[in-house]
């Protein structure tokens, strides 16, 4: 046994030195490396830029997909609400108290001031009423302080005619203000029920007019010029002074017969009031509920769920679902509100005739 020495120590003869053994690896082996991690790291450097790639272009495409979608959408409503825009007479029924879908209270309201398309709005109403056979009852809501004289007397005509043709009972029902026309509609129900903090009352007419004489002559040096086929044709005019001679006119033609015929109407929609006992609170006078009530112009002093029993006492029905009808989403009408919101004043033909008509109003104009 050789225990031959070297410089790293002892080994035994025959046993080669492992350590000795380990040589270092070719240069072609590590030229073979370097290669291959360049071409990892060229690859790598590569695969961001790409990517950033599709993901714009996918980016592009989610983007335009959904501007195509919202397009469809958009198009999707307006076609509807075109389509319900059309439907002359078409409202929806929202629920106001739950009961059998098979007996239905109809609450259609009257709100703000009373022209001719609040009359067309009651009477579409009243025929969707008319027609439902589920309909046992009907409920005008009544919060205004009246308006034009024709717009009031139609809805007051179109409730009597509806109670004659149906035989359904109808009742007022008074929250807020229901004064002068508000209450000219309201007496064509069966009975009247008000809120204890109803305004009420108001029987009479007023008329409104404008004298623009000395504000266009004298301040912006305008001087109109009118020319009529009588001295009366033109009465009266914002364009000279209103005389005592054009006051009785007006009194005459325009106040006096409009007062009468609102007495007539109270006197024949209050059974429980005489004429004369009518035109002694036909003074222009308001009364709050309670003196609503002491003086027979309404039946009850209540909230709306009393009105509710009372037109199904009436209808003789126990439970019943109380529905309220209302106008339904317009896309023709929201343009049109909002151009006008605005678009300001304009001044056309139609604008300046109203503003130089004098208006006769069943109307309480503190409102105003």
């Amino acid at each position: 046994m050789d225990f031959g020495q070297n410089d790293r120590g002892p080994r035994f003869a025959g046993t080669p030195n492992r350590i000795d053994s380990v040589q270092p690896p070719p240069a072609q082996a590590v030229l073979g490396v370097e290669a291959g991690r360049a071409a990892l790291e060229s690859a790598g450097k590569g695969t961001p830029a790409k990517a950033g790639g599709w993901k714009i272009l996918l980016g592009i495409l989610l983007a335009l997909s959904v501007i195509v979608n919202l397009v469809l959408f958009l198009a999707l409503i307006g076609g509807i609400a075109l389509f319900a825009a059309t439907q002359k007479g078409v409202y929806a029924e929202e629920v106001l108290l739950a009961g059998p879908r098979s007996t239905k209270i109809a609450v259609i309201p009257l709100q703000g001031i009373i022209d001719g398309q609040q009359a067309r709005d009651l009477c579409d109403q009243l025929k969707m009423a008319e027609t439902d056979k589920r309909v046992k009852g009907v409920i005008i809501r009544v919060d205004s302080p009246g308006g034009t004289i024709s717009g009031s007397d139609q809805i007051n005509n179109a409730i009597r005619k509806f109670r004659d043709e149906t035989g359904k009972p109808t009742i007022a029902f008074m929250e807020g203000v229901a004064a002068s026309g508000g209450y000219y509609t309201s007496v064509a129900c069966e009975q009247i029920v008000a809120e204890p903090t109803t305004i009420t009352g108001s029987i009479g007419v007023m008329f409104g007019h404008f004298v623009l004489e000395q504000l266009l002559e004298e301040k912006l040096g305008i001087q109109p010029v009118i020319i009529t086929s009588g001295k009366k044709k033109g009465w009266p005019s914002m364009f000279a002074p209103f005389t005592d001679e054009q006051r009785q006119y007006v009194q005459e033609k325009l106040i006096a017969p409009a007062y009468k015929r609102f007495v007539q109407i109270v006197d024949d929609g209050r059974d429980s009031l005489t004429l004369s006992e009518v035109e002694g609170l036909a003074d222009g006078s308001i009364y709050g509920a309670q003196e609503a009530l002491e003086a027979k112009l309404i039946d009850k002093v209540g909230y709306f769920e009393e009105a509710v029993e009372l037109v199904k006492s009436l209808a003789g029905v126990e439970k019943a679902q109380v529905v309220q009808y209302r106008k339904p989403f317009s896309f023709a009408r929201f343009l049109t509100y909002q151009s006008s919101a605005f678009g300001g004043l304009k001044l056309d033909r139609t604008t300046l005739y109203e503003m130089n008509t004098p208006q006769v109003l069943y109307l309480w104009t503190i409102y105003q």
